[in-house]
């Protein structure tokens, strides 16, 4: 009996999954394909649209940007909520419960939303932020915010944080340096993972760099978003390259937050 409900709860997963997969699949095929018109198969493949896209100087800008955005405010975000939860969870325990409602404020605004208070609220400011990097830098950081602080305080939830830096003390070392030498690599895995899978959903994100940059500094998603008049070949092209960067980031997130239990 047991053995004919695990073959049949086996058989809905890999329903499902292969459900799932029909149109990734169809698109790589597309996008492999040399022309496909009226007929099952395609009349023939070829690598051209991949090469057209990687030679494609807009496409490497734009992915550029992409990659400087996405890494300036994971760093922002590294710099400014790891030290926040190590003195929230060593000095302010009970700051834990307010935090997590805090953080949970990007998703109760929606984009469209924060994007046009943004515009009212630096339209008329000296210092130039709209249509450029920096306001995007800050708009990501409170995106990540919520993932980054989640798997960080899992990560010091796991590691007794207050017997490591008792230990530390009673060793001479410094709360900084107990800190760098001691709590920051037990926290390595669980950053890590935090890290990749933070990147993968801002390399998605659309809504804030349509609204607040546009063409003006064009990432990939404005890229994708430009290019989808052009052939479908090679716009294909450019979603299997995407999926298959934020596949193997949301992978590599995966196997960190393994080794981080």
């Amino acid at each position: 009996m047991q053995n004919v409900n695990l073959r049949f709860h086996q058989t809905v997963v890999y329903s499902i999954v292969g459900i799932m997969l029909v149109p990734i699949l169809a698109t790589l095929i597309y996008s492999l394909s040399s022309s496909w018109g009226a007929t099952i198969l395609p009349d023939g493949f070829s690598l051209d649209w991949y090469i057209k896209l990687l030679t494609d100087p807009h496409f490497l800008h734009a992915f550029g940007r992409s990659l400087f955005i996405c890494i300036a405010s994971l760093a922002l975000s590294v710099v400014l909520v790891l030290p926040a939860i190590f003195v929230v969870f060593y000095y302010f325990p009970k700051l834990d419960k307010v935090m997590n409602i805090l953080i949970l404020l990007p998703f109760a605004v929606p984009p469209v939303v924060s994007s046009v208070g943004l515009l009212q609220l630096y339209a008329d400011s000296e210092i130039t932020l709209i249509g450029t990097p920096w306001i995007l830098i800050g708009t990501y950081f409170t995106i990540a915010l919520p993932f980054m602080y989640r798997a960080l305080a899992n990560s010091f939830e796991a590691i007794n944080l207050h017997d490591l830096m008792d230990a530390a003390h009673l060793l001479g070392a410094s709360t900084s340096k107990a800190f760098l030498l001691i709590i920051l690599p037990n926290l390595k895995k669980g950053l890590m993972a935090s890290l990749f899978l933070s990147f993968s959903f801002l390399l998605g994100e659309f809504v804030f760099a349509n609204i607040l940059v546009g063409t003006r500094y064009e990432t990939l998603q404005i890229y994708l978003f430009n290019m989808r008049q052009t052939s479908g070949h090679f716009t294909s092209a450019l979603v299997m390259t995407y999926f298959l960067f934020i596949f193997l980031l949301t992978w590599l997130a995966s196997r960190f937050s393994q080794g981080a239990k």
